[in-house]
Parts: structure tokens; C-alpha cells; sequence
């Protein structure tokens, strides 16, 4: 048999046992490019996309030819020929949108961070013990090689006795321009969904995660992954206490700050140390966001592209280099393969609800120091 007439016929036998249906809630930038990284597997197809901005929507559904249109997320729910959905909207929409989709029967893939409460996390958490569906949390160092070997290194003992992780990432949004109009349609009211009801401002749809309404901020934003790659690569449960600090505002309008540190106390004997700025130099993408575990031994720096082991003592000569053969991006591409063979095998994916839970709890007791002052402590889990 020729080659090309083998694999057609092999894609045919293939498509109908292992065919998915996604359903797209949310297809702004993320969604969307979350969305192509899902369409490179050729046996899933994007059935549906929600989402109350016609401009995302237009867009989304040009790059998903035949998918349904809807504009209430619960009308897409209830389309009985998704087996899964991507939810990708801001994060107050995502607990109940979760709780949602479980209770229609789909499959989940979420964005972090997972939820904006303690209190959220716990509820998701029970809600995925009651359920058979698979849940899987867009943090995608979870399913990263690079991340996954380090991890390795350090429970081989290798580093010695580690006290302290430190962390930062680097940006800068200060000269960003407030948005003063949409270029097309909102449905201002379903956006704003569970939040606090406020008049509508196009700078709170653009920025929205400078506002508490909606979102934890950038350290949220960004914190979640950070240590979401500090837990895993430490082996670490939640979080015992976080104490926080930041500068004002910066950006005229927003209530979130973009100059952070947070400093987290873990059960199993360390210190996670997080610096965000936003008001920073740009770094190239090779070399921001970089985490280095002290250890008495040994220290491990490991950013977005590579990781180095430094003896004590002779830290200019690495006794273990690493770097990743396909870079960070294809983090996401391994993350989404993972749920989706989970989806088909019903496997326990590698980002699952209660990791989700864990990572966003870290950001969410460091913006409630920051409220209130103070060391706080973690009396929900």
C-alpha cells in the first residue's frame, strides 16, 4: 500500500474512536491561541465558541471553520455533542463556569489562576471528588519536561538541605494607554457576571487583570505559575503562611499593584521568595523568570528555556546543564496533549484541581496581606 493512502486510511480508523468535540469559553487572546494548540491534534475538532465580545467571537470562529456560535457559555453547555471545554475567560468567571461545565458532563481544561478565594478552591476541589470528568489546569510547567527533570534532581538529593527558593519576573506595563472604547459589541453585563456591578469602563475589559473585581493582579497572574513551579519542583503541599508587600499603584486608574513580594512558609521546612515588577526592563524571553533553589550543597537556577546545577563553591562551573530542545512554548502543546489523553484514557492529568487550588491559594492569602497588613495564615486546607 502507498504511504499516502496507509496514513489516510489510518486517520480514518483513527478519528472515530478517539474523536473530542471542545467547546471554547472565552476566545480572547489565550483562548484563541489556547485554541490552536488544541486543533493541532488530528483527531479533535472545536465544536462550539462562547464569548460576549463580538470582535473574539468573529475572530475565534474564522480560525474554527463550521463551529457553533453562542453567546451564553450555558447555551454551549448544553450542547450535548461537546465533550469538552476550554475556559479561558477572566478569573471571576471561573468557579462558577467549572462548577457549570461539571454539572453538564464536559471534560475540563481551565486557565489559571483557578479560582479567587480560598474558600472557591475548596468547593472545586470537592466538586472534582464527586465527579468522573477530568479537570486540568492551564499550568503547563506541570507537563514540562525541563520542569519535570529538575524536579527530579532536586528529590535526588543533589542540591543538600534547601531553605529558600527565589523568584522573579520582570516587565513592564507602566506607559500602557487606558483604553477608552471597544471596537465592537459588548455585552457589558454578562461580562461582568459575579462581579460587583460597575459602570461600564473599556479600560476594566482591557486591563481587567489590574482590577480585584476581577482578578488577583499580575502577582496573581503570574504568581500562580511561579509557585505552581516552585510546589512541584520542591514537592511541596499548601502553603502554611504568606506575608506580602507592595508599592501603590503605579497606572493611573487600576487598583492592583504591579511591584510585588511575596514571601511563602511551607510545611516542609522552606521559604518561597516571588518578586514581581512591572515596572522593570523587559527581559528577553530566555532570560526571565528565573527560580533558583538555594541548597547547602548545591544551588538549581532554572528559568523558562534551561536549568543549571551549581556545586558549592565553584558556582561558575555547572555540574548538570539542561535546556530544552523545543522551548517554553511548547510547554502548553505537551500540557494539552496530556489532558487530552487523559480525556480519551480517563487518566488523572498532571495539573489536576486540587494543584490548582494549591497555587492560587499562595496569591490569594499574599493580596490579603497586602489588604491587611500582615502575616496570614492558611486556615482553609
Amino acid at each position: 500500500m502507498e504511504r499516502r493512502t496507509f496514513l489516510g486510511s489510518s486517520l480514518l480508523a483513527y478519528w472515530p474512536a478517539n474523536k473530542v468535540r471542545l467547546g471554547v469559553i472565552g476566545s480572547g487572546s489565550r483562548g484563541t491561541f489556547v485554541m490552536g494548540v488544541f486543533q493541532k491534534d488530528l483527531a479533535l475538532e472545536v465544536g462550539a465558541i462562547s464569548d460576549v465580545y463580538e470582535p473574539n467571537l468573529e475572530r475565534a470562529l474564522s480560525l474554527a471553520k463550521g463551529a457553533k456560535a453562542y453567546r451564553d457559555y450555558r447555551d454551549l453547555l448544553a450542547d450535548k455533542s461537546i465533550d469538552a471545554v476550554l475556559i479561558a475567560t477572566p478569573e471571576h468567571w471561573h468557579h462558577r463556569m467549572i462548577l457549570d461545565a461539571l454539572a453538564a458532563g464536559k471534560d475540563v481544561y481551565v486557565e489559571k489562576p483557578l479560582c479567587r478565594t480560598p474558600e472557591e478552591g475548596r468547593e472545586l476541589i470537592e466538586a472534582e471528588k464527586k465527579t468522573k470528568q477530568i479537570i486540568q489546569v492551564g499550568m503547563q510547567r506541570r507537563s514540562y519536561d525541563l520542569y519535570q527533570e529538575a524536579r527530579g534532581v532536586v528529590a535526588a538529593g543533589t542540591l543538600g538541605k534547601v531553605r529558600m527558593v527565589r523568584s522573579w519576573w520582570l516587565n513592564n506595563h507602566i506607559t500602557a494607554v487606558p483604553a477608552t472604547k471597544l471596537d465592537g459589541k459588548l455585552d457589558w453585563e454578562a461580562w461582568q457576571g459575579p462581579a460587583e456591578r460597575r459602570p461600564f469602563d473599556a479600560n476594566r475589559f482591557r486591563a481587567w487583570r489590574f482590577y480585584q473585581d476581577y482578578g488577583g493582579g499580575i502577582v496573581a497572574d503570574q504568581g500562580a505559575h511561579v509557585f505552581d513551579g516552585i510546589q512541584m519542583i520542591m514537592g511541596a503541599g499548601f502553603v502554611k503562611a504568606v506575608t506580602a508587600s507592595a508599592l501603590t499603584p503605579l497606572r493611573a486608574g487600576v487598583d492592583q499593584p504591579e511591584c510585588v513580594v511575596v514571601s511563602a512558609e511551607y510545611p516542609e521546612g522552606f521559604l518561597g521568595v516571588f518578586t514581581v515588577n512591572y515596572a522593570a526592563m523587559k527581559y528577553q524571553s530566555r532570560n526571565d523568570q528565573l527560580n533558583q533553589a538555594d541548597g547547602d550543597k548545591a544551588r538549581l537556577d532554572i528559568g523558562r528555556e534551561s536549568f543549571r546545577v551549581l556545586p558549592a563553591g565553584d558556582e561558575e562551573k555547572p555540574i548538570l546543564e539542561r535546556k530544552s530542545a523545543r522551548g517554553f512554548g511548547w510547554a502548553t502543546d505537551l500540557h494539552v496533549q496530556n489532558f487530552l489523553e487523559c480525556v480519551r484514557t480517563r487518566q488523572r492529568p498532571t495539573a489536576p484541581m486540587a494543584l490548582g487550588a494549591q497555587a492560587a491559594l499562595v496569591v490569594q492569602l499574599a493580596n490579603r496581606s497586602l489588604r491587611e497588613g500582615r502575616r496570614i495564615e492558611n486556615t482553609t486546607f
